[in-house]
């Protein structure tokens, strides 16, 4: 993977907020040096230029897929941003889908809107953090025949869910498919260390990283 997509997703990350540092009590109850929240690429801009690092990850990473699938809901713009960009960077033309979260009984019914599902399909999201949403996607994905060829997503926190794995290489370890970040907790804490303001958050990482992050 490039320095520069990671790079420029990270740059763009911290500019909009949607990274941010101090302390965090995430789900889990742990308390976080740092937050990632997608919701808050809010803009034409933004999305275009994240869907440009989306479309990069999987260009570099020589990735082996037919179409995207973009869960609901955060999913849904980062699948679509991924299409467009692909197609207008890379000159690679996918079919797009992504669900509903309840299915529709009018109109044409059911609960996948775009492509139909078919061939290997890419899994497009911001984050796995239980792994829930993913699981039910793979599952909507074989229910129609297709194949999961494997998920894409925006950062890897490298962290330990209830096991010794992480959220990600769980997922990995069972459906036996790639998963694919743009950035990782390795590249964030590169990329700040030369930051006069974020460097200081580097302690606290390493600090957290060690109390919960996965084996190297």
């Amino acid at each position: 993977m490039s320095s520069a997509t990671k790079n420029a997703f990270l740059s763009l990350a911290i500019e909009r907020q949607a990274l941010k540092f101090g302390a965090f009590t995430l789900k889990s109850g742990r308390t976080s040096p740092y937050f990632f929240n997608a919701g808050l690429f809010a803009s034409g801009g933004d999305l275009h230029r994240l869907g440009e690092c989306y479309a990069a990850t999987l260009v570099e990473n020589n990735a082996d897929f037919d179409m995207l699938f973009g869960p609901a809901y955060k999913g849904i713009p980062l699948a679509t941003a991924t299409a467009t960009s692909l197609f207008t960077q890379f000159n690679k033309d996918v079919p797009v889908a992504y669900n509903r979260k309840e299915a529709k009984a009018h109109g044409e019914g059911g609960n996948i809107v775009g492509a139909p599902l078919q061939g290997k399909v890419m899994i497009v999201d911001d984050v796995i953090t239980a792994g829930t949403a993913i699981r039910e996607s793979i599952d909507l994905i074989q229910q129609q025949g297709a194949e999961p060829a494997g998920v894409l997503v925006a950062l890897d926190r490298q962290e330990r869910g209830s096991g010794e794995l992480s959220a990600i290489q769980q997922v990995q370890a069972d459906y036996n498919i790639p998963v694919f970040a743009i950035a990782n907790l390795t590249d964030l804490s590169n990329f700040i260390k030369n930051d006069d303001q974020l460097s200081v958050y580097n302690e606290k990482i390493a600090q957290y990283r060690a109390q919960y992050g996965i084996q190297a």
